[in-house]
């Protein structure tokens, strides 16, 4: 069904950088979705927690502080659906969160128009299936439906679950196949409804990253803690699964940081050249001025996103776009009309088989 298929280079970081690009065709730097949360005191959603500072890290930082905190965002602050407090409570007063908007939909990219903005302006009827709505089995029976009951000719269907499911069972052979069997079931038959309606469909699955088995944990976080600096007067860090970055308030702190970082063997501190390479140069370093990228296969022991050891996935993404494991897939029904070598490339690849073509199922 998908003879022509290829790997993709991913985009350094996560999904909250990499499928913005897919929607987009551009590089982080200039669509500016990379992490999640970014420097911004100016702006901060949370500026308001720094009067209750002098409360004990207990108070707040436990799970139901983070429960009401991740609400207030979500209800009362329109930070979107998928936020979550991700950064201890303290730290919050100084950082914004990227993903506020439905990323899925017209006006959800802020700095840049997406895939959805173009189909709108064209007129043309699509139809857009992701977690927000329900779950991947939902999904597909849906799309389904709405293929014969429609007069749109694009279908998004965005699912999600494989990726939970590797980050839990990257070391299981035999479960990936029962899982992936199930994916082939299904979309066997959301693209045979496609092609009834239309003989000339086609179908395209891609995804915007790998999965890295995880082999061992870097305790970051005990390792700058040595140091004796003061957070958030000294310096600030978020450390996510594969990834420290930090930003500093004065040379000493960043000195030490610098240093230490350094030092270790389990990772390396990213160059400018090579953040430009990669199109990450933010010429604010909202995203880190400092950034720390751990080893393939290696992962923060006690990161903001993880916890304290409270999640020990098999498998993880995150790492250097060279890490074999890292690279996406793009799988078509049809030839590609042009080159296919990163995960840009799927945006421009569907724009232009949508102008030909009658009908595009995308994953």
């Amino acid at each position: 069904m998908l003879p022509y298929r290829t790997a993709l280079q991913t985009v350094l970081g996560f999904s909250s950088g990499a499928i913005p690009t897919i929607l987009t065709g551009l590089m982080p730097e200039r669509h500016g979705h990379w992490n999640l949360f970014y420097y911004d005191p100016a702006h901060a959603p949370f500026w308001w927690l720094k009067a209750f500072n002098w409360l004990p890290d207990r108070v707040l930082d436990n799970r139901y502080g983070r429960r009401i905190i991740k609400e207030l965002g979500r209800r009362v602050f329109s930070l979107g659906p998928t936020f979550d407090c991700a950064v201890s409570p303290r730290l919050l007063p100084y950082f914004n969160f990227s993903e506020r908007r439905d990323i899925y939909a017209p006006k959800g990219i802020e700095n840049t128009s997406s895939l959805f903005d173009e189909l709108e302006r064209e007129g043309r009827g699509y139809r857009v299936y992701t977690y927000h709505q329900c779950s991947d089995a939902e999904i597909m029976r849906r799309a389904g439906c709405d293929i014969l009951a429609t007069n749109a000719t694009f279908f998004f269907l965005y699912l999600c679950e494989m990726d939970a499911f590797l980050h839990m069972h990257c070391k299981e052979p035999d479960a990936i196949g029962a899982k992936l069997n199930w994916y082939d079931a299904q979309l066997r038959e959301v693209f045979r409804i496609a092609r009834e309606r239309d003989s000339e469909a086609s179908l395209v699955v891609c995804s915007d990253h790998g999965m890295t088995p995880v082999m061992k944990q870097a305790d970051l976080v005990g390792e700058v803690t040595k140091l004796g600096l003061r957070m958030p007067q000294d310096y600030l860090a978020v450390y996510d699964s594969t990834m420290a970055r930090f930003w500093f308030f004065n040379e000493a702190a960043r000195q030490c940081v610098h240093e230490v970082m350094q030092s270790l063997d389990c990772g390396r501190v990213l160059t400018k050249p090579e953040l430009q390479k990669f199109g990450l140069n933010f010429r604010d370093d909202r995203y880190g001025e400092l950034i720390f990228l751990l080893n393939a296969g290696w992962m923060v022991a006690e990161g903001d996103f993880n916890g304290r050891g409270g999640w020990s996935p098999e498998g993880m993404h995150g790492y250097h776009p060279s890490d074999s494991y890292s690279d996406a897939i793009f799988l078509s029904s049809e030839k590609p009309l042009q080159p296919m070598r990163s995960i840009a490339d799927v945006y421009y690849s569907i724009r232009a088989a949508g102008r030909e073509a009658k009908e595009k199922v995308a994953l």
